[in-house]
């Protein structure tokens, strides 16, 4: 093939990716409707899920708060100590969660998690220890917010039933069960002075950990994960949530409610999200097909995957590394990080692309292939951008939040806005079209530790 016609193939696949004005806008507009239908009522294509969490610091909080984090094969536990400055100390465990454990009773799971916060409150706290075993058995001392990122029907604050287990934990008599009920009880045999003060959604906790940290002259609306997966939450009026009963006590008195999205699975009909052959080829050989079909156009774990159908089909045609036999024929072998760093290479013989392509890929590669690569990787990014910033934008026009704010600053935490290069500058092109001049009122930042920071701070306001 010709190295003219090789380029204009490339142009011609990153077209694909392209998203116009009139599509963010109607992206937009579609995200806002689904956004109302999910504050109506529950069982709408957006679940919009009540948080229970109620207030959101101010940075001038003081104290120490613990948290846990079970998100995966990894037990965290922190003390998180807020100066009252926007600043905070952080002291943290990890453990590994044994295999049997994942697979045995929920007696099994939550007494091994309570004897990991027993131990790091030995070795963090002793001084104090032994005289807090002398408190009487309801007394508890230390605030504990419990990140449990497993679907949940949260009902309180520090209230809910698991609906079913994920990331290869299969604990069958913990289904149906209160899992802030199972750690306090297993918390409680140890006679250890922690309270279970808040279940927290990491996205949840994104916007709570911004929230304490940001400038004061501004007010966080939005936490948003841009990583391996994507999420939003945000502070949403509570007279807005028709589907909460507001004559709970616990909402006496309240006028916000932090809302997670869970914008994974917006537009999973189809309607106005973008859709390339190599989209619909990795949604079928995913667990959950025509489902977080959002996510699976913007986040870490798809991008690999999208680039590495495309290329594949290109060698397959004789038109990409010819020279090499039956390259990336592996599914999901592909990580988002090489598209970043093929990104960030501006060298006229893109020489990064070179060694990613010759040392990670191990394939031959000629100087118009890794311009293709390079235009096609430039496509698949910028549509995860856009598409980013246009559903940040629908919910800023949903809270109306530029006309009643100078400043709304935005926290986000994951590997793909942090380091995939340009993504925040093609996040705001979006926002630029769906909310117009007012973008510049918009402060993004990084929101460090959500699942840690920021559980202990939902505990903190519970």
């Amino acid at each position: 093939m010709t190295t003219s016609s090789l380029l204009e193939e490339a142009v011609s696949i990153s077209k694909q990716f392209d998203i116009s004005k009139d599509q963010l806008v109607a992206i937009s507009d579609e995200f806002i409707r689904l956004t109302d239908l999910g504050l109506k009522s529950d069982g709408m294509p957006m679940a919009m899920i009540p948080s229970y969490v109620t207030g959101v610091p101010n940075g001038s909080e003081k104290g120490t708060f613990l948290a846990v984090d079970l998100g995966g094969t990894n037990f965290r536990v922190c003390s998180i100590h807020l100066n009252g400055d926007g600043t905070f100390d952080l002291l943290q465990t990890k453990s590994v969660i044994p295999r049997s454990l994942m697979v045995g009773t929920a007696k099994e799971l939550f007494s091994f998690l309570a004897k990991k916060v027993e131990e790091f409150i030995k070795t963090h706290f002793e001084e104090n220890f032994n005289e807090e075993l002398g408190h009487s058995a309801n007394e508890h001392v230390y605030k504990l917010g419990f990140t449990f990122s497993f679907p949940v029907n949260q009902t309180a604050i520090n209230r809910g039933t698991l609906i079913r287990w994920t990331k290869g934990f299969d604990v069958a008599d913990a289904v149906g069960k209160d899992v802030c009920l199972l750690l306090q009880h297993e918390l409680d045999l140890l006679k250890l002075p922690v309270h279970v003060a808040a279940l927290v959604n990491d996205t949840v906790g994104t916007l709570m950990s911004r929230s304490y940290s940001s400038p004061p002259e501004s007010v966080t609306l939005l936490g948003v994960i841009l990583g391996t997966g994507t999420n939003g939450a945000y502070t949403e009026s509570l007279a807005a949530v028709d589907k909460l009963d507001k004559s709970a006590a616990a909402l006496a008195d309240k006028s916000i409610m932090v809302i997670n999205t869970e914008w994974g699975s917006f537009d999973n009909d189809m309607k106005v999200l973008p859709r390339t052959s190599w989209d619909d080829a990795v949604d079928l050989e995913t667990p959950n097909p025509g489902y977080q079909m959002f996510e699976k156009r913007v986040s870490g774990m798809f991008l690999g995957e999208i680039l590495r159908r495309i290329l594949l089909e290109l060698h397959e045609k004789g038109h990409l590394f010819s020279r090499s036999s039956t390259p990336l024929t592996t599914a999901w072998s592909l990580d988002t990080s090489i598209l970043s760093r093929v990104e960030a290479d501006i060298t006229p013989d893109l020489v990064a692309v070179k060694s990613i392509v010759e040392t990670d890929l191990g394939l031959q590669t000629t100087l118009p292939e890794r311009q293709a690569v390079k235009l096609i990787v430039e496509g698949i990014g910028k549509r995860s951008a856009l598409l980013a910033g246009a559903v940040i934008g629908g919910i800023l026009v949903h809270l109306k939040a530029c006309q009643s704010n100078p400043v709304v600053d935005i926290g986000v935490d994951g590997s793909v806005f942090e380091f995939y290069p340009g993504y925040e500058k093609l996040m705001r092109v979006a926002l630029r079209e769906v909310i117009g001049e007012d973008e510049n009122k918009i402060r993004i930042g990084i929101a460090k530790d959500g699942s840690g920071v920021g559980a202990a701070l939902c505990a903190l306001v519970a």
